[in-house]
């Protein structure tokens, strides 16, 4: 059977790191895809293998985008999978599976993505994503783990949930690669619901802040840096101007302190309907304030 990607090199990779982001499932703020466009851009990735889009995608949920100049049709721009590779600041290899979710054929695809990075040599799997939660902006964004085995679990910091939910193609990438004997662990940040819908540069650098803790790889990120910082302080001005939307903040503010005080990074989820009152009321109603006063 002829395999469901084209080849373009096959480069000899010292032990890569594997991180993937596919687009499609729960990305608050985009702030897995932004750090993805970091790393692609810092360390200059190149493709080493594409996908078969027919195989893969869903041309009705993911339409290609047609470039129209001047009534011509000058061309169709395809949705994409690709499997890229390149070296961090530290000239250590790594490989970055990006591009769109599959929509059909996800055994298939698991099987192929996980056989390809096995062949090139991969020493563990790193997803990146990020999901809305009642915290707030003025602190750094906490970070989940869905991890392939118990094994890998006890070795990170991070919150450990207990929850049954949709998944994406990522946990089927976290089971492919687990049983092929590759650590594999999801990192998840936590986005302040209230601006969930807007891109959250703070979120995609505590991503790139634990690729380096959890995989030992090096990334600036300058740039990103100080529009994290900017977007803080937009935040903190937006806000202010309002009494009632800050009082919601420092209750979100006073949860999160009083459970970092009580168990620090791994301890269970600390909100309930007691610990802020109406808190979706509040928060539902402080993201239509934001909305309203744009960027």
């Amino acid at each position: 059977m002829t395999e469901p990607f084209e080849l373009h090199e096959g480069p000899e990779l010292e032990s890569p790191v594997v991180i993937a982001m596919l687009t499609g499932w729960i990305d608050a703020g985009g702030a897995g895809q932004m750090a993805m466009t970091v790393l692609e851009e810092e360390w200059s990735a190149r493709p080493i293998a594409t996908f078969d889009a027919d195989t893969f995608i869903d041309y009705r949920a993911r339409r290609p985008i047609m470039e129209l100049r001047d009534g011509v049709n000058t061309n169709l721009a395809w949705p994409s999978i690709q499997l890229k590779a390149a070296k961090d600041g530290g000239d250590r290899d790594v490989l970055l599976l990006t591009g769109h979710e599959p929509d059909a054929a996800w055994f298939r695809f698991v099987d192929v993505a996980t056989g390809l990075c096995a062949g090139l040599g991969a020493r563990m799997m790193v997803g990146l994503g990020a999901y809305p939660f009642a915290a707030p902006h003025t602190r750094p964004s906490r970070l989940s783990v869905s991890c392939g085995s118990e094994e890998v679990a006890a070795t990170v910091p991070y919150l450990k949930n207990s929850v049954d939910v949709p998944a994406g193609v990522q946990a089927a990438l976290e089971h492919g690669f687990t049983a092929r004997g590759i650590p594999a662990l999801g990192l998840w940040a936590q986005v302040p619901h209230y601006v969930s819908a807007s891109a959250y540069p703070q979120a995609s650098m505590a991503l790139l802040g634990a690729l380096r803790d959890v995989a030992g790889l090096e990334v600036e990120a300058g740039l990103l840096r100080d529009e994290a910082d900017r977007h803080g302080h937009r935040l903190d001005e937006l806000i202010a101007s309002n009494s009632e939307h800050l009082a919601v903040l420092h209750q979100l503010e006073q949860a999160y302190d009083e459970e970092a005080a009580a168990g620090g990074p791994s301890a269970s989820l600390p909100f309930t309907d007691n610990d802020i009152p109406s808190g979706d009321e509040l928060a539902a109603e402080l993201e239509r304030f934001l909305r309203e006063q744009g960027r």
